[in-house]
């Protein structure tokens, strides 16, 4: 056929890939393609084979005989359009070959133009069935019988060759999936002469069939919308001068040039230029950011309103956008609880329905003396209803737009499980550090006993520091007095767990914690009682004290905590509204200054002083009981995410929160987190919709055996009723804007009151 194999994963004894992807349209339904998929698997070196309704993917042993896998997909009307070898493709794959991005987005949209041009034969097809049916009713009772049959039969045909072809293979080969059942029922009523009634369910099955395509095809596009977001080449500078290459062929150190509207080719800094960046490919995150010199980019952003040179830092196979791609078709390909036991239900459901029409067909007619037609009539009808189209796609399609909604919104959510575990949830922990706060310290409180030297003390010791508190007193004191110029100390000393002496103007000053109150001598200016009751209060509200003191007094003292995120008690608030019924924060800082950041989040319970193996345990401790979220930063909190029900990390997009979690936050806050909840509890409501409606239409056409008013239009109307009915539901998730919930802070430090 000419088609291209998109190679993955080098094995090491063959230097060659361990297996290949091919895209497939025509893919029926879900049971089709698991039926499909045992059978590939029973070819040699078909062992590993998968064939994803979901993706429209087939992967596989490049050892194996495509011939006969293309037989195999033929016999259920199915084929191989393209391989899907794209620069997308080769973020999937590990080992894949970026430099084919071009020809991969070529292979898309060829295969989308086949699945397109199939979509328009199929509407041109049940058109003219439709035509011809409507033509019967003008010739009623003005042309002879013959004629009648023949537009009958001509209609049927139109409408339902594929599925005739099919059925009748499947016959021969005693496979029982739903092409079998419409066949058996088509075909048993035109021999009892039901030949209106036969064809309008042909017609009908085919509209049915069209819309399940159209559905699980307008999901899936959805999602290769988000993978369209890889750029195809860059602009490599060569001594100053642009060189348009392919993207796989850049290294980190080398520099590209992207111009205003372009896409950034892989992760990187920025080496000269600014301008502002949208990152709504990797954040989901619509208002660009301003980016300058020495500012790290992501592959997949584009430069909205300046020229450029960005110094790649990663090939693009180990950028974050490669990374969330491969995330993303991973993820299409998992299967859920829900699925896999609907797929179990599928296999024995279909062969019982036959069972059962064949007793509704035999029984009364033998037992009980009733007219044979009628009940033939009957049991041809149960085989109509026992079609499981609509069962059968209750799940995929408001699953891929879940993940397709979630990922839009920098929210990757690695496979349906997790989707559907998310909106169980019932309780979330969360790390205090870098996750309910930013992770840095800053000044909430101070106290002035000495006005003329306390800032100039601490400045002109603190401005050379590197410590974390240093640097919070600085960018304080920058905002109190922005004009200020310190002096240079001298006879610099640190003094381990207390902090630093020096000597200004000849005068000794120590800064550190409340131990350098020691240092001052017995005829001191202040009130020392009343300056240590002042500081026990602040470390009683969970503060770090830093305080400045010379030989005869206190000049003053800061009291700092970790600042707390501007979203975060907004966030914690739509949790609860979410349905989310306790939100707990585990820390390893002291008691007092995690109730206090409890107090200003509003997290329902609080465990403080904590080593990291406790956390795991506490973690444990809380999913025994009910489901347990834990949100980290993906960096040191990785055992606390595994041992949790679900492990939601933020870090816009770092290696490691991409790695360790079930669901990873691309965005550096937490403000997306309750809009994720939402949509995966609509998903898991509408998966239950889907499934209750599914079997309650089926139910109740069953039960009009009993008095014999089934029919067989009522039953294909009742199948693609409940067919029409799940795919608007799985694709309305993909409808309407997500709420933002980040908010200005509730509580600021006060060098930015």
């Amino acid at each position: 056929m000419g088609m291209q194999k998109s190679q993955t994963k080098p094995s090491p004894e063959t230097d060659g890939p361990s297996f290949v992807e091919y895209r497939v349209q025509g893919l029926s339904c879900p049971n089709c393609t698991r039926e499909m998929q045992e059978e590939i698997q029973k070819l040699k070196h078909g062992d590993n084979a998968r064939l994803s309704y979901n993706s429209g993917k087939l992967t596989v042993s490049p050892h194996v005989d495509l011939s006969r896998v293309e037989s195999i997909l033929k016999s259920d009307g199915a084929r191989i359009v393209q391989a899907p070898s794209s620069s997308s493709q080769a973020a999937a794959s590990p080992g894949g070959h970026s430099d084919h991005g071009a020809a991969g987005h070529e292979h898309r949209s060829h295969a989308h133009d086949h699945a397109q041009d199939s979509t328009r034969k199929m509407k041109w097809l049940l058109g003219i069935s439709a035509a011809l049916y409507l033509l019967t009713f003008l010739l009623e009772g003005r042309t002879m019988q013959p004629v009648l049959i023949a537009l009958y039969a001509g209609a049927m045909l139109l409408s339902g060759y594929t599925t005739f072809l099919r059925g009748l293979r499947n016959l021969t080969r005693f496979k029982f999936n739903m092409d079998t059942l419409m066949t058996v029922a088509l075909v048993g009523a035109v021999i009892i002469g039901e030949w209106r009634e036969a064809t309008l369910v042909a017609i009908l099955f085919g509209l049915n069939e069209l819309l399940e395509g159209y559905g699980m095809n307008r999901a899936r596009q959805s999602m290769e919308a988000l993978l369209a977001a890889a750029p195809k080449e860059a602009e490599l500078l060569r001594d100053g001068e642009p060189v348009l290459v392919p993207i796989g062929t850049l290294k980190p150190g080398d520099v590209v040039r992207v111009r205003p509207g372009e896409k950034i080719p892989s992760d990187g800094t920025i080496a000269s230029g600014a301008g502002a960046v949208n990152e709504a490919a990797i954040t989901g995150e619509s208002v660009p950011v301003t980016k300058r010199v020495g500012d790290a980019v992501f592959g997949g952003s584009v430069s909205t309103d300046g020229v450029l040179h960005i110094a790649i830092s990663k090939a693009y196979e180990d950028s974050s956008l490669a990374k969330i791609m491969h995330l993303v078709q991973e993820a299409q390909d998992s299967k859920t609880p829900t699925e896999l036991f609907i797929d179990k239900f599928a296999k024995y459901y279909t062969p019982a329905i036959m069972i059962i029409a064949l007793g509704v067909a035999l029984i009364p007619p033998l037992l009980l003396n009733q007219p044979w037609m009628t009940w033939i009539y009957q049991g041809l009808s149960i085989l109509i209803v026992g079609c499981p189209c609509s069962l059968v796609l209750s799940s995929p399609i408001a699953l891929v737009s879940g993940m397709t909604r979630a990922a839009r919104n920098g929210i990757l959510i690695k496979g349906g499980i997790h989707l559907e575990q998310l909106g169980r949830l019932e309780a979330i922990a969360f790390d205090k550090t870098g996750t309910l706060t930013k992770g840095k310290p800053a000044v909430y409180a101070e106290t002035v006993y000495d006005q003329d030297r306390f800032y100039a003390v601490v400045g002109a010791i603190e401005q050379a520091s590197l410590h974390p508190l240093a640097k919070a007193v600085m960018k304080h004191l920058e905002i109190k007095q922005p004009q200020c110029t310190f002096r240079d100390p001298q006879d610099i000393t640190v003094l381990p767990g207390e902090g630093v002496r020096a000597r200004i103007n000849g005068q000794l000053y120590w800064v550190g914690s409340e131990d350098v109150l020691s240092h001052i001598h017995d005829s001191a200016r202040n009130d020392l009682a009343a300056v240590k009751a002042d500081i026990a209060h602040l470390k009683a509200q969970g503060y770090t004290i830093v305080a400045a003191v010379s030989e005869d007094g206190v000049l003053g003292h800061f009291g700092l905590a970790d600042e707390i995120r501007a979203e975060t008690a907004d966030v914690v608030r739509k949790l609860h509204e979410a349905g989310i019924t306790e939100t707990i924060m585990l820390t390893g800082d002291h008691e007092q200054s995690a109730q206090s950041i409890a107090k200003q989040s509003g997290v329902t319970r609080v465990f403080a002083s904590l080593l990291p193996e406790q956390k795991v345990s506490k973690i444990k401790e809380l999913a025994s009981r009910r489901k347990t979220g834990m949100v980290g930063d993906g960096i040191n909190d990785a055992p606390a995410l595994a041992a949790a029900d679900l492990g939601i990390a933020m870090g816009k997009g770092t290696d490691s929160a991409i790695e360790t979690a079930d669901v990873v936050l691309m965005q550096d806050h937490l403000g997306k987190l309750p809009g994720a909840i939402r949509t995966a509890r609509r998903v898991n409501r509408i998966i239950q919709w889907n499934i209750g409606i599914s079997l309650s239409l089926k139910a109740i056409a069953l039960l009009l055996t009993i008095p014999g008013w089934l029919t067989l239009w009522i039953a294909i109307i009742s199948d693609m009723g409940a067919t029409i009915i799940v795919t608007l539901l799985g694709l309305s998730i993909l409808l309407g804007k997500d709420r933002e919930s980040v908010t200005e802070g509730l509580s600021q430090p006060i060098a930015r009151s």
